[in-house]
């Protein structure tokens, strides 16, 4: 068996997963809308700045942590985003469970206090 061929049978499989076409379908709504759009790609662009300053060990305030919030719940009262955020979630949980697997496999080499 070769590891890496059945990375990319992993890889082929999430592609092809339901959640992934589900993503597809749900950006090309929030796509056609271009209030929608700019709304999200808004709310990304101050996503990715916490969360880069998060890698760099600059914790967002609470206060700017409960803008983020609202804002997230601002924008899944827009049908087409929330369906985008429900799928995105969806295919989160999936590869969070695999990674669980993986990790779980290598347990033993470790011990379970370690993983």
């Amino acid at each position: 068996m070769n590891i890496y061929d059945k990375a990319h049978d992993l890889a082929k499989a999430l592609k092809e997963s339901q959640e992934v076409a589900d993503i597809t379908s749900a950006m090309k709504l929030v796509d056609a809308d271009p209030e929608s759009k700019r709304m999200l790609d808004d709310f990304r662009l101050k996503q990715n700045e916490v969360q880069q300053r998060m890698m760099s060990g600059d914790m967002p305030s609470p206060e700017e942590m409960e803008q983020m919030e609202k804002l997230f719940e601002v924008l899944s009262l827009n049908l087409n985003i929330r369906r985008l955020f429900d799928a995105e979630r969806r295919l989160s949980v999936i590869i969070q469970d695999v990674n669980k697997i993986i990790t779980d496999s290598l347990q033993h080499l470790y011990g379970a206090e370690q993983l």
